[in-house]
């Protein structure tokens, strides 16, 4: 060993000393390194559960990191006085083997001091989307809305996601600030309708069973404004009218709570099929497939007349 190590030594220009702590740091990592791969696979033929392999997986490199970080303290750092650098060293060492776990570290302290939400909260973090119902210190977990369930209703699931999420992905919070959203309805008329009262009628319905928030909106507003930059001139229900293929789109726009959007809108569909069930000349509007004869039905000054010349010379050469 000596003689291999005077043999690097002259051949790398290093002290001997350095030489031999290099081959005793490579020897040790390749120890450490065949000792896993037996322990996983004693472990891969017990079990054909993927969570704990995975578990397993997880644990040995961790353990072997730290070993091996231990190992190279007392090899590199044995002659030195001081234990500072040492230490150091082997923080940022466990740092770099531990990195998932501290990055959920540092963003459940982010979390509590910041607050970007609340147990109680619904947000939505990446792809997915629900209430926060619990907080710890690597996790926090979310009763899933949404996915296959229409109007960010419940879907049963519980969602465990990491705390480091919130430093990679973007977070929606629909709770905090002005703890109200905007909801939409569109309704589509057919261009023969009175779209005009139509769009009276779904003004009214809006106004019934949303314009009571604005009030309270407004506030909530105010409160919002003093820490973020957070305005709207309206906050009363809205009705927008739009063209579309098959008729005339009228869309109701309006506050209404995260967790009473499905209730609201349903309420104001059964108010909207009350109101033009009574009225003639109204009806809704659906992809049909229909013959137009616009010499017939069009406006008489948009009308396509034919060119009675062309219909004389054609006539002339049929009977030629």
């Amino acid at each position: 060993m000596d003689k291999f190590s005077q043999q690097l030594s002259e051949l790398l220009s290093l002290e001997p000393d350095t030489i031999n702590k290099i081959l005793i740091s490579v020897l040790f990592i390749t120890v450490l390194f065949i000792l896993k791969l037996i322990a996983l696979r004693i472990v891969n033929s017990k079990t054909e559960d993927v969570r704990t392999r995975y578990n397993w997986r997880k644990t040995t490199t961790y353990i072997i990191v730290i070993i091996w970080l231990i190992t190279l303290g007392r090899v590199w750092f044995s002659g030195f006085q001081s234990v500072v650098t040492y230490l150091g060293l082997l923080s940022a060492g466990i740092a770099i083997a531990l990195k998932d776990p501290l990055v959920n570290l540092a963003a459940w302290v982010f979390i509590v001091w910041r607050r970007p939400f609340t147990v109680g909260d619904r947000i939505e973090i990446g792809n997915n989307r629900g209430d926060v119902i619990d907080l710890r210190i690597f996790q926090f977990t979310l009763m899933e809305i949404g996915n296959w369930v229409d109007a960010d209703q419940s879907t049963g699931r519980v969602i465990r996601i990491p705390n480091g999420k919130v430093f990679t992905e973007m977070l929606a919070n629909y709770s905090k600030g002005f703890k109200y959203i905007w909801n939409e309805i569109p309704v589509l008329v057919t261009f023969e309708s009175n779209w005009k009262e139509g769009k009276t009628i779904l003004s009214q319905i809006g106004n019934k069973h949303a314009e009571h928030l604005t009030e309270k909106a407004g506030r909530r507003v105010k409160e919002a404004s003093a820490q973020m930059m957070v305005f709207y001139s309206t906050l009363t229900p809205t009705v927008y009218t739009s063209v579309k293929d098959c008729g005339v789109m009228l869309t109701i726009r309006y506050l209404c709570k995260p967790r009473q959007r499905r209730g609201t809108e349903q309420a104001i569909w059964e108010d909207i099929l009350d109101a033009f069930a009574e009225r003639d000349d109204i009806d809704f509007a659906y992809p049909t497939n229909r013959r137009y004869d616009n010499i017939r039905e069009g406006k008489p000054g948009a009308r396509a007349f034919p060119n009675p010349h062309k219909v004389e010379v054609s006539n002339r050469n049929i009977d030629e």
